[in-house]
């Protein structure tokens, strides 16, 4: 393996081990936010426990996010350390503004938020749980604006030395190709916190336990995830993909397995890409569908690779399943929310069995297809670590070698299989406790003997 691979390699483990919990966190704020407000406003307890019982949750996921986030900061100087040099004048300012603004606003109304309820004002402690969420999201919008420069550099020039020089810090924060992204990343983040939150529900009513709490989960969270599956698809997932057509045509080609050009393309709902023989095998496809998707006419000509040098293609094979499984995991994710939704309208939901299961065991999935939309936006864009302005081979450092870099990525995956571990057993344990929790028979007998 060379230094370029490995590089790779780390930092794709690093980042998307430590996007499951940014994920988390953008997706039950909300709901975070919403049963504070709702318990401050009308003094509904119930509510407030929701609220308490998701505030852990999230500071569950924050806390693991903080720890997985911090040696990606590192790796930018010893793995990429080319990179940040030519490059750093101008991603350093989102994550700069993501570090300053988003983290510390986020972290400070958390704690607010957690040992805060005693000691503050009602309208102030329903403000922390607005400004947690806001930071979550603004966090995401300065990371997605940063990966989106990336994707499209705008606001910069090129200095003698050849180093990236900012020149316009608002283009770079409003960049087009940021604005959609990061409203596909941000609608994805809430389809998995409406599926959390009603698979949670699901699991209180399938175990007869905490029903009030868990049908209120469930309703929550099915509606949520009906909203935000179909704005995932349309308009943030047209739009961004409209400026994939525009900008990364190469990587169009590479998502739906198009290796040569044609007007009228179909659509590949299902196929295996032959790289070596330039063909797409046991395809199904939709005749001149892609043409449509893509330009808004059935009879547009669509660009496949064979019309790029081999060089310029991203690995296809990789890009083309990753974004089939994102494609496919959310068209399950629409037909789940309708059927619940439509249970819950005809009130049967509560007590479908197979409902309430469908609804708990869809919990992991769209955290998988988060990963696989990231994967096919990084992978996509290869070779290119700034597209059409700098190669990813030439970002590495030149002093770290491949083998030190397997061998750190053998600790981090040893480390974050413990960190895993952990942050499953306490989310678990906190499931488990329950939005109101009884208690112990330990606990009753000393309540006993001291009021004795």
């Amino acid at each position: 393996m060379d230094t370029v691979a490995a590089d790779r390699l780390q930092f794709a483990f690093t980042i998307m081990f430590h996007y499951l919990f940014p994920i988390g966190t953008m997706g039950i704020a909300p709901f975070v936010a919403w049963y504070t407000l709702k318990a401050t406003r009308t003094g509904d307890e119930r509510a407030a426990k929701s609220a308490r019982f998701w505030t852990k949750i999230v500071a569950v996921n924050f806390a693991a996010g903080v720890v997985t986030g911090i040696p990606m900061e590192f790796e930018f100087g010893t793995n990429w350390a080319a990179f940040s040099a030519r490059t750093g004048n101008v991603i350093g300012q989102p994550l700069a503004m993501e570090g300053l603004y988003a983290f510390f606003l986020e972290s400070i109304f958390l704690g607010v938020l957690l040992y805060g309820r005693e000691r503050v004002a009602p309208g102030f402690h329903a403000l922390s749980a607005m400004m947690v969420c806001l930071g979550s999201w603004l966090s995401g919008y300065f990371i997605v604006v940063t990966d989106a420069w990336m994707q499209h550099p705008v606001g910069y020039l090129i200095g003698k030395d050849g180093t990236v020089a900012l020149t316009s810090l608002w283009a770079v924060l409003t960049n087009s190709f940021a604005l959609w992204q990061y409203a596909h990343v941000l609608c994805g983040a809430l389809v998995a916190g409406g599926y959390i939150v009603a698979g949670v529900g699901a699991f209180y009513l399938l175990s007869r336990r905490d029903v009030d709490f868990g049908r209120e989960f469930v309703r929550a969270g099915v509606v949520t995830a009906l909203v935000f599956s179909a704005l995932t698809i349309f308009p943030t997932g047209d739009r961004n993909g409209a400026d994939v057509t525009f900008y990364q045509p190469v990587k169009l080609a590479a998502m739906e397995g198009l290796f040569r050009s044609e007007q009228g393309a179909p659509l590949a709902i299902i196929g295996m890409p032959n790289v070596k023989g330039g063909t797409l095998l046991d395809p199904i496809m939709v005749p001149d569908l892609l043409s449509f998707l893509a330009y808004g006419n059935f009879r547009s000509s669509v660009v496949g690779l064979s019309a790029y040098a081999r060089e310029l293609w991203p690995p296809v094979e990789l890009t083309y399943y990753a974004y089939h499984i994102m494609v496919g995991l959310g068209t399950i994710f629409i037909a789940i929310a309708v059927l619940s939704a439509l249970l819950l309208v005809t009130k049967r939901l509560y007590r479908s069995t197979l409902g309430l299961w469908m609804l708990m065991l869809a919990m992991p999935f769209p955290y998988i297809a988060s990963e696989a939309g990231w994967v096919v936006t990084e992978v996509g864009r290869q070779p290119w670590i700034v597209y059409g302005l700098m190669r990813t081979s030439a970002g590495v450092s030149t002093n770290v070698g491949a083998g030190e870099v397997v061998f750190t990525l053998l600790g981090f995956a040893g480390m974050y299989f413990l960190l895993g571990f952990l942050f499953l057993f306490v989310t678990l344990r906190e499931i488990g406790h329950g939005p109101d929790p009884h208690p112990s028979e330990g606990q009753l007998l000393r309540a006993t003997a001291q009021s004795a």
